[in-house]
C-alpha cells in the first residue's frame, strides 16, 4: 500500500515524530545532572531548528556537537537563570510576610515585569545561543530583543510550553483519558521545541547574512559586530561541511 511507502506522508510523518521521540530523551537524560540542563536545552534547539530546515544529519551527533561546543556558555546562563528563580522566590517569601508594607500595585507590576523579561528571554535565549554566536551578555539581550520583535508568535511559544502542563491537568479529572499522560511525557519537551523552531526559524533568517550557507550555525551575530567567545570561527563552519559530506 501506498501509505506504507517510505516516502509517503505517513512515513515521514511517522519518522519524524520518532526523531522527536528520541530528541526527548536524549534532553532528559542530559539534563538530569541539573547543572547540564542549559546545554542540553541549547543542543535540542540546535536540532530542533535544523529538522525544521531539513538540514539534519544524525540526530544523536547533532545534539552531542551542540552539548559540547556549547557547554560552557549555555552553563552559565542557565546558572543565572537558576539564581534570578531562586531570588523570586526569596522575594515571594519576604513579600508574603510583609505585603502590607507596600502598595500593592507596585507589588504587582513590578512582578509582572520581572516574570516577563525571564519568561520572554527564556524561551529565546537557548535557541539564539544554539544558533548565533556572541558574549554572553550579548546573548541574554538578544534572545529578549527577539521575544519581543516576534512578539505573536512569543505568545505562541508560551501557549506550547503550557500545553502538556494543561493535558495533565484535564487528564487527571477524566481518568478515560489517562493514556493521554504517558504520550505526553514521552513528547513533553521536545514536541513543543521543535513546533517553537518553526516559529523562530523566520525571525533567525531576519540576522542570517544571505551569504551564509545551510550549515553555517554559529557564524553569525544577531547584533552582526559582537565579538566571538570561544574563538567559534570559520574553521569549525568548515569542519562541519566536511562532516556533513562524509555523512
Amino acid at each position: 500500500m501506498k501509505f506504507f511507502n517510505l516516502d509517503s506522508p505517513l512515513m515521514k510523518f511517522l519518522s519524524r515524530m520518532t526523531d522527536i521521540l528520541w530528541l526527548n530523551i536524549l534532553t532528559v537524560v542530559c539534563s538530569i545532572p541539573i547543572v547540564t540542563a542549559g546545554a542540553s536545552f541549547t543542543a535540542l534547539h540546535y536540532v530542533c531548528l535544523k529538522m525544521v530546515r531539513d538540514e539534519e544529519g544524525y540526530i544523536t551527533k547533532d545534539f552531542f556537537k551542540s552539548f559540547k561546543r556549547n557547554f560552557k556558555q549555555a552553563t552559565v546562563i542557565w546558572l543565572i537563570i537558576l539564581a534570578i528563580l531562586c531570588v523570586f522566590y526569596v522575594d515571594y517569601k519576604v513579600l508574603a510576610a510583609y505585603t502590607g508594607a507596600l502598595p500593592k500595585p507596585i507589588i504587582v507590576a513590578g512582578v509582572i515585569a520581572a516574570v516577563v523579561f525571564l519568561l520572554f528571554t527564556g524561551l529565546y535565549v537557548f535557541p539564539v545561543l544554539s544558533h548565533f554566536d556572541n558574549k554572553t551578555g550579548a546573548t541574554i539581550k538578544n534572545a529578549f530583543f527577539m521575544s519581543i520583535l516576534a512578539l505573536p508568535r512569543t505568545i505562541l511559544m508560551v501557549v506550547l510550553r503550557v500545553f502538556p502542563w494543561a493535558i495533565i491537568y484535564f487528564v487527571e479529572r477524566f481518568e478515560t483519558a489517562s493514556f493521554l499522560i504517558p504520550l505526553t511525557v514521552l513528547f513533553w519537551i521536545s514536541l513543543p521545541a521543535y513546533l517553537s523552531a518553526k516559529l523562530y526559524s523566520k525571525t533567525f533568517k531576519r540576522f542570517e547574512p544571505e551569504t551564509q550557507s545551510t550549515n553555517d550555525d554559529f557564524s553569525w551575530s544577531v547584533g552582526g559586530t559582537e565579538e566571538t567567545e570561544g574563538e567559534k570561527e570559520t574553521i569549525e563552519t568548515d569542519t562541519d561541511n566536511s562532516d556533513k559530506t562524509e555523512e
